[in-house]
């Protein structure tokens, strides 16, 4: 099983028990998850590219374990690689900068997968702008995180995909049940539907238990589960890790915190 949508370190105003990666990879283990991609939540908050360099030595410290969703903040012009990662994430309403908004050209221009904060009525994030971005750039997949978030929002989220066939629908989330996964995968096919947890905001053994218990065909289930983030991310999902960056040296104490 291969979890779309994960995070380690803390957030200042959210309950996180244990942000580390240590405890993510007991959890994966307990529940079956292979592979986690994660986006450090340093680098969603104040610092990108520290942020990032943290997710890079995780994932260096746990080879095979976790990939890494690289986070862009339209507004410090972050570097972006393309080797040794998944893809780019990006959250548009912590970043206060709407998905459609050119300083994202950066990371279009890529190529890569991306992974992106959804959020239906939001002015940075709703669906409709994910629609609007699939279209102009259909050769990158774009994975709409949370389905949209708020259950008014499903439908209309999974009718703003269904024309666009780059445009993929990740059910993580505390207002998602396994009867709404099943309900999206009806919508616009199963292929199109991708399992993440939010882990650590959010407990993965729950995320895996919507799953699990979903009323899907067990092939459906297959391709929600990781056979269709395996097929998205391709080579990317098995590519040998890049060597470990050097320690973070700055000149303040070292905290994982945002």
């Amino acid at each position: 099983m291969l979890d779309a949508h994960g995070h380690v370190g803390t957030w200042p105003d959210f309950l996180i028990p244990d942000p580390t990666a240590e405890g993510l990879v007991a959890t994966m283990d307990r529940v079956g998850v292979t592979a986690m991609g994660i986006s450090h939540l340093l680098a969603v908050g104040p610092d990108a590219e520290r942020g990032n360099r943290l997710a890079m030595e995780t994932a260096a410290r746990f080879p095979g374990r976790f990939g890494v969703w690289q986070v862009h903040n339209p507004h410090h012009r972050t570097p972006l690689v393309t080797d040794g990662v998944w893809g780019v994430k990006l959250h548009p309403d912590v970043h206060q900068c709407p998905l459609d908004d050119p300083r994202y050209e950066p990371v279009w221009r890529l190529g890569l997968p991306v992974l992106a904060h959804g959020q239906t009525g939001s002015p940075w994030s709703d669906p409709a702008l994910f629609a609007a971005v699939a279209a102009r750039h259909p050769d990158v997949p774009l994975l709409m995180g949370h389905a949209g978030l708020w259950p008014y929002g499903f439908d209309r989220a999974a009718r703003l995909a269904d024309g666009h066939p780059n445009l993929h629908l990740e059910v993580c989330g505390s207002r998602i049940t396994g009867r709404w996964i099943a309900r999206l995968a009806a919508a616009i096919g199963a292929e199109r539907v991708l399992f993440g947890s939010d882990a650590c905001f959010l407990d993965l053994r729950t995320g895996y238990g919507r799953v699990a218990l979903a009323p899907l065909a067990e092939p459906e289930r297959a391709l929600i589960r990781g056979g269709n983030l395996a097929r998205l991310l391709g080579p990317r999902l098995l590519a040998p890790r890049l060597a470990a960056p050097a320690p973070d040296r700055s000149p303040h104490p070292r905290r994982d915190l945002p």
